[in-house]
């Protein structure tokens, strides 16, 4: 008898399902980090019959082949959320949800909870690596990204930087041997502890203690009697000097020295002593008391009497001590036939801050910028990538899960081992494509029908042999 009514109804079953696959596709094209799903049809399994040439095969009519996801890289769409990311190439982020389980997503629509943790839209937190201050490195194995500390600790001075040109042509504002020291007078009244009259030049540099606290540290400079030397003095505000032995004019006053310049103008080496802030000087060895070529101060601004703990902050003014000469650094302090200026000033050190917002780079380091200028790396975001992804169990929200078909993670960072860079401040779209779905239903449409009429025709055929034997 007539045999076109069961496969008909198997064609019709597979694009059933082939269409519902489109609606899905549909229903997500505006769905972050979402990936299509791509069907196929298989043939069913044969049965044999009888023909005058001998034994044939019939076939049985379709079923649905297979369903794969498309890991085609979806369009990026700008997010003003800095913690809004998508992956440039292949590779997922990895969440893991309260009980340790860890799941696989390309939607990187993250943000920061109640508890600072970076989670997803399900609230499922992000795997990273902590980076150690230190190294600036990762370390450790993955884990959970979660801020524990929003403040940034004050980092105490270590290092001035005074790049100046001292006008050549000046006069000797105190003239004789150590004449600008002896203008000092940190116990003054009127708070004039120098007079402008006695100096050509003045610096000031903001240093920072353990504690964070700013302080002013001011060095004056005076022409020397020899053309080719320059006196300066390093001072703080003599009211904030809590060295132990400090006492009087000597009060605020941390050292002096003699500044030597070549002929070309330049300077071409130095000398220091330090004031124990009783008067005492101290001349400083270039063998013993450099630190990376540099002479340094030592000002204590906190006077803890049990446990003094002065700091050392070095001196650059564009020259540094290489173990057998002064060597000039880029650029270097000069004394060139022009007024007296500032060409170069910096010092390190920053006092206690809060965070104000955080930057995503490229290779998934999660910068946070805090109120006080300071910029630290906190964490590393984790990619993950699989031998077959298409063996990955998908569980909805965008989420996947490891099978055994997948293969296990091979995890690391961004940009390495094959996996994609983040592109910051930005969110995967959907790589559905509506023209390539809409096509495929029209297809599914026509296909759809032409069954349906293979049935009418099986119908007709049957109710002729009815009335046949009727």
């Amino acid at each position: 008898m007539i045999q076109g009514i069961s496969p008909a109804i198997s064609a019709i079953d597979n694009l059933g399902k082939r269409i519902g696959n489109v609606a899905n596709n549909v229903a997500n094209v505006s769905t972050s980090g979402y990936k299509k799903s791509q069907t196929s049809a298989s043939p069913l399994p044969t049965y044999n019959v009888s023909t005058a040439s001998g034994t044939s095969q019939v076939g049985m009519g379709s079923a649905l082949g297979d369903i794969s996801q498309i890991f085609q890289q979806g369009a990026f769409e700008p997010n003003a959320s800095p913690t809004s990311m998508a992956i440039g190439g292949d590779g997922f982020f990895v969440v893991q949800d309260g009980e340790g389980r860890s799941y696989y997503t390309r939607e990187g629509n993250f943000s920061f909870n109640q508890a600072g943790s970076l989670v997803n839209s399900q609230g499922f937190t992000v795997q990273g690596w902590r980076i150690d201050p230190g190294t600036g490195s990762s370390q450790g194995s993955s884990g959970d990204i979660s801020m524990t500390r929003f403040t940034s600790p004050p980092e105490e001075t270590t290092a001035i930087t005074q790049i100046i040109n001292l006008n050549s042509g000046a006069a000797n504002h105190s003239p004789g041997a150590n004449g600008l020291s002896s203008a000092w007078d940190g116990a003054a009244l009127n708070r004039d502890f120098i007079s402008d009259q006695r100096y050509e030049y003045q610096t000031t540099s903001k240093v920072y203690d353990s504690l964070g606290a700013a302080h002013d540290m001011s060095i004056y400079y005076d022409k020397a009697d020899t053309d080719s030397a320059w006196e300066f003095l390093v001072t703080v505000n003599p009211a904030e000097d809590k060295r132990i032995n400090a006492s009087g004019e000597n009060l605020g006053l941390l050292a002096r020295g003699v500044m030597q310049f070549g002929s070309s103008g330049e300077m071409t080496g130095m000398s220091l002593e330090l004031n124990d802030g009783a008067g005492n000087w101290t001349p400083q060895n270039f063998s013993s008391d450099l630190s990376n070529g540099f002479f340094q101060v030592t000002p204590d601004f906190l006077g803890d009497a049990n446990n003094p703990n002065p700091m050392a902050v070095q001196l650059n003014f564009g020259v540094s001590y290489n173990g057998n000469s002064w060597v000039k650094t880029v650029p270097t302090s000069t004394q060139y036939a022009a007024a007296s200026s500032s060409i170069f000033s910096a010092s390190d050190g920053y006092n206690a801050g809060e965070l104000e917002s955080i930057s995503v780079s490229p290779d998934g380091v999660i910068t946070g910028n805090y109120t006080n200028g300071n910029q630290v790396a906190l964490f590393q975001v984790a990619t993950a990538k699989f031998q077959n992804p298409n063996g990955l169990e998908q569980l909805g929200n965008n989420l996947f899960a490891e099978t055994r078909d997948s293969g296990a993670a091979i995890t690391g960072s961004p940009g390495t081992g094959g996996l994609g860079r983040i592109v910051p401040n930005a969110l995967e779209m959907s790589n559905v494509d509506l023209v390539e779905e809409f096509t495929n239903l029209t297809l599914f449409k026509r296909n759809f029908q032409a069954n349906l009429k293979v049935i009418e025709v099986e119908n007709e055929l049957k109710g002729d042999v009815i009335n046949i034997i009727s």
